[in-house]
């Protein structure tokens, strides 16, 4: 991927994070949100030196990561809205997303949860011998859980083809992360467990691109399990209830000044230019507008056997008149 697709892949995915906000502050979305808007450049750095067939794990904060595995955002739209045409019939929303038919494992609503998913990901292609890796994505709050360590343990002990990547935003939810962790970087954490490991500008699509192209070629060659720390910086709250009073605005500002984007802009001023990129922003705008006025109109909602499906064995005797009859005493989920 060259640098102008890495910027229109980051300028997507900042386009699709701000229309997803302004959704859910009118109303028109339910449940929560947590935006990567600030943090594109690991997302786009990392994914865009990856086959197709790689996996890719990702966490809470995940639509970045699956827009540049190659989502279908008209499909995240509709899932976010509870459609049956949404990448999980609209059973998932943000937290649950998945996408196989990208090797997109999934969004994962615990904190640490997708590292051990990603590394039984790993153990399958190492018995399996398959050509490809994982990349898993977690926070650094994730780092204190303890399937980072027990993950870690074992992918090193079987030289997994994993790829740990710590997206380090300073802030677990609202709790800093110099507060809480006895080592200065997560990275440092990584070698007590005999993995290698490196700090990286996540803040910097080209620098976390390039980083990542010599990690690979690593981890693909068998060489066992590698970690990136990026440091990076979500520009918004945790979470769509986060006033943010735990950090300060001058902070905040400081660290726009790193935006991924105007960075990449600033590298491609001298090929691309100026009416051209406006255009370029144009045409993002209204592929996301239009994506999302489609999930809206040309989905459906879930039916009855949608809402019972996956959950309760699919009897008859439970679809009733258009009501769902509870299960009988002592009946179990299969």
């Amino acid at each position: 991927m060259d640098i102008l697709e890495q910027y229109k892949k980051t300028l997507l995915i900042r386009f699709f994070e701000e229309k997803v906000d302004r959704l859910f502050s009118r109303g028109r979305l339910g449940g929560t949100t947590h935006l990567c808007i600030g943090q594109e450049a690991v997302a786009v750095g990392v994914i865009s030196q990856l086959r197709r067939e790689d996996y890719v794990v990702s966490t809470h904060r995940g639509h970045g990561h699956m827009i540049a595995k190659g989502a279908d955002i008209q499909k995240i739209f509709a899932e976010l809205l509870g459609r049956r045409e949404g990448y999980c019939r609209g059973r998932g929303g943000t937290q649950h997303l998945c996408a196989m038919d990208i090797n997109f494992l999934g969004t994962n609503g615990i904190t640490g949860g997708g590292i051990p998913i990603a590394t039984g990901a790993g153990l399958k292609i190492k018995v399996t011998g398959e050509d490809r890796i994982v990349v898993c994505f977690f926070g650094d709050g994730a780092a204190n859980q303890g399937t980072f360590h027990e993950s870690l343990n074992m992918a090193s002990v079987w030289r997994l083809p994993v790829l740990y990547v710590c997206e380090n935003n300073l802030y677990g939810m609202s709790t800093r992360f110099s507060d809480v962790s006895a080592t200065e970087a997560v990275a440092q954490r990584a070698r007590s467990y005999g993995i290698p490991s490196i700090i990286a500008d996540g803040m910097d699509t080209l620098a976390m691109a390039q980083t990542t192209r010599k990690v690979i070629e690593r981890v693909r060659k068998g060489r066992g399990p590698f970690l990136i720390e990026a440091r990076t910086y979500r520009f918004c709250g945790h979470s769509k209830s986060d006033p943010r009073t735990y950090r300060t605005r001058a902070e905040e500002e400081e660290w726009k000044k790193r935006d991924p984007l105007a960075k990449l802009e600033d590298t491609l001023q001298a090929s691309v230019p100026e009416g051209e990129m406006e255009a370029l922003k144009e045409d993002l705008k209204k592929r996301v507008d239009d994506a999302f006025i489609r999930a809206e109109r040309e989905t459906t909602a879930p039916d009855l056997e949608d809402t019972l499906g996956g959950v309760y064995a699919q009897r008859k005797d439970i679809l009733q008149e258009g009501r769902i009859q509870g299960p009988r005493r002592g009946a179990r989920p299969r």
